[in-house]
């Protein structure tokens, strides 16, 4: 089993200004799984990092990956077909790249949650190997 990780936990947790961050700080080092970060979070946390926490908060996450601390995954070549069809299926919702390629992913090692902040887009995707997917950290406001 692992814990897949969006990009708000992993932002919230390394941002202590962050409102999310105690929440999200303790729920990765409470985990007694596998932290997989899947690739294309990569892009994005690194855009809001370097924003909010400059080229050291940078490094410092990539020297987590280096260290083992986070696995990355990256999508394998006949999910992209997945990841297409779940961006044309809630488009009206604006569901983007990242967000289809994390729930792929999710599906991928058929996981019954996920580890988010957007429950907007979370809580509409219907996956294929459970009727929905536990969103954590659990308590927060939809």
């Amino acid at each position: 089993m692992a814990l897949i990780l969006d990009t708000g936990p992993l932002l919230a947790a390394l941002d202590q200004r962050d409102a999310y961050h105690h929440v999200c700080r303790t729920l990765l080092a409470t985990s007694t799984e596998s932290l997989v970060v899947p690739s294309p979070v990569l892009t994005e946390l690194d855009y809001w990092l370097g924003r909010y926490g400059g080229t050291t908060a940078q490094v410092a996450f990539v020297d987590e990956i280096i260290s083992g601390t986070y696995i990355v995954l990256n999508l394998e070549p006949e999910e992209y077909v997945r990841v297409r069809e779940l961006m044309a299926r809630y488009a009206d919702s604006d569901i983007g790249f990242v967000d289809a390629a994390v729930f792929t992913i999710v599906e991928r090692l058929r996981e019954p949650k996920l580890a988010t902040l957007d429950r907007r887009h979370f809580g509409l995707l219907r996956p294929r190997h459970v009727e929905s997917l536990r969103l954590l950290p659990e308590g927060l406001l939809p």
